[in-house]
């Protein structure tokens, strides 16, 4: 790391991608509408040690990103990595976890910092919180203790894979979930909570070496989310339709009577390695857990399963999207895979 702490000035490519903080008004709503060109324009300042260049990927609203967008990001950040220090991507608030999850899976153990960051109002409004955000997102970008992929929003540092977009409207939109944020910038200033080395110590899956990046991901995953009462009649078509399913429970998590007998005739039909089927909670903090009532124990004393655990739900889609895209893996290999932490994704482990 102390190869990176220099005087010289730090080069950060900034990747659009369109969201709320380059839309304007329409008669419809707010869209996507200004260029990468129009964007600088209404750029911080930031200081003469640091070196902004910009390339327009996208432009659209976060609604719309896919896959195919994500490749794109990963294939610009693959294409420049050696070029730059750092990279921001500007990117719309309602999908930025996924992508910052999605982004932590298919580049994995960079030695530089690649930030997702947006705003709940446009940047050409009088008044908006795009500025801030992108200020402290190329600070962080140009600090030399900073690496990985994390959001970076109303002055809160978040590891890609537990950040989660959880108030719709205001400048505090985005929390930290089952871990604590990494760093804070306050006043111009980076105050780093977990500096690099240490945020990684635990991540079993990072290895001495140089960045990964992976630029294939199978998007055939399926949510489902339990109500009370729910009925299984939509249950056969979803494991015919999808390779892997998130099954989205209450509380530690458990299968309730009214799906159960088609749930467990469906898996049955299945070798566990056909159709993935995780188990996670609609709880936002703590995780899931299993094995505390014989609602949940009853599914993983009968089949092969993956459990969440502490993972966010956007970081559990994610990366069984990742997971799915390397074909004719064992059951082992896919559990090896899901359990071994990247990016700090769980503190858990297997």
């Amino acid at each position: 790391m102390s190869d990176r702490i220099t005087t010289e000035k730090k080069k950060i490519l900034l990747l659009t991608t369109g969201g709320t903080i380059a839309s304007v008004k329409s008669p419809d709503g707010l869209v996507p509408g200004l260029s990468s060109a129009q964007l600088r324009e209404h750029l911080p300042q930031i200081g003469d040690d640091i070196e902004i260049d910009i390339k327009e990927l996208y432009h659209i609203d976060s609604t719309d990103m896919s896959a195919k967008q994500w490749l794109g990001i990963v294939r610009a950040v693959r294409e420049n990595y050696d070029a730059y220090d750092g990279f921001v991507i500007a990117h719309g608030t309602d999908t930025m976890a996924y992508t910052a999850a999605v982004l932590s899976y298919l580049i994995q153990d960079p030695d530089k910092p690649i930030v997702l960051t947006g705003a709940q109002k446009p940047i050409g409004f009088e008044i908006t919180d795009a500025k801030a955000n992108l200020q402290d997102s190329i600070m962080y970008a140009a600090d030399p203790f900073s690496k990985g992929v994390q959001i970076v929003f109303a002055g809160k540092v978040i590891a890609g894979t537990h950040a989660r977009k959880v108030r719709s409207m205001s400048t505090l939109a985005f929390d930290s979930i089952n871990l604590p944020v990494i760093a804070e910038i306050n006043s111009g200033r980076v105050i780093q909570y977990i500096k690099a080395p240490e945020f990684y110590k635990y991540d079993f899956a990072a290895e001495d070496g140089p960045c990964r990046f992976y630029e294939q991901i199978d998007t055939d995953v399926f949510l489902l989310k339990l109500t009370p009462g729910m009925s299984p009649a939509l249950i056969p078509a979803i494991f015919e339709n999808y390779d892997a399913v998130v099954i989205e429970s209450f509380g530690a998590g458990g299968i309730p009577d009214s799906i159960e007998k088609t749930l467990f005739e469906e898996l049955s039909k299945f070798s566990p390695e056909e159709k993935i089927l995780a188990m996670t909670t609609q709880v936002t903090y703590e995780g899931s857990h299993l094995d505390t009532y014989e609602v949940g124990r009853r599914i993983t004393s009968s089949f092969k399963i993956l459990e969440a655990r502490d993972m966010t739900l956007e970081a559990t889609i994610a990366k069984l999207m990742w997971i799915l895209a390397e074909k004719e893996q064992t059951w082992e290999e896919i559990e090896r895979r899901f359990y071994t932490p990247v990016a700090l994704d769980t503190l858990i482990g297997h």
